[in-house]
């Protein structure tokens, strides 16, 4: 089992900053990809950004390309998304997940999932 805690959130005005944090316990955190999804009221969960399990490797969707960067660190057991130059349109719950395959993008195809944590950009 793998257990996931987001935090970082909040409410911000739009072309802020915001870090998200993604800690991990219960299992080989090197053993997963770990993603971030995210989803508005009414609108399905989609896919924001992911990273292999050494951390060589991400993806990101192409409406956060350049603004979002994802890392992780194997020895802390967490996953960062620092998201930069934010807009209205990024406002979500964020979601953290861990899975077999940085390259997946859709949410059946990973594992585990965090609660969620709000994002909310005013403009």
């Amino acid at each position: 089992q793998v257990q996931l805690v987001e935090s970082g959130g909040g409410l911000l005005q739009a072309g802020r900053s915001l870090t998200l944090s993604c800690a991990v316990a219960g299992s080989t955190f090197s053993n997963y990809a770990m993603g971030w999804f995210r989803q508005a009221p009414g609108t399905e969960r989609e896919f924001v950004a992911s990273i292999s399990q050494s951390g060589s490797r991400t993806y990101y969707a192409d409406s956060v390309k350049g603004r979002f960067t994802i890392s992780r660190d194997n020895a802390k057991h967490t996953v960062i998304l620092l998201m930069n130059s934010l807009k209205p349109e990024d406002t979500a719950v964020y979601y953290c997940t861990a899975g077999p395959s940085y390259v997946s993008t859709t949410p059946p195809r990973w594992n585990y999932w965090g609660q969620g944590t709000q994002v909310t950009v005013s403009s």
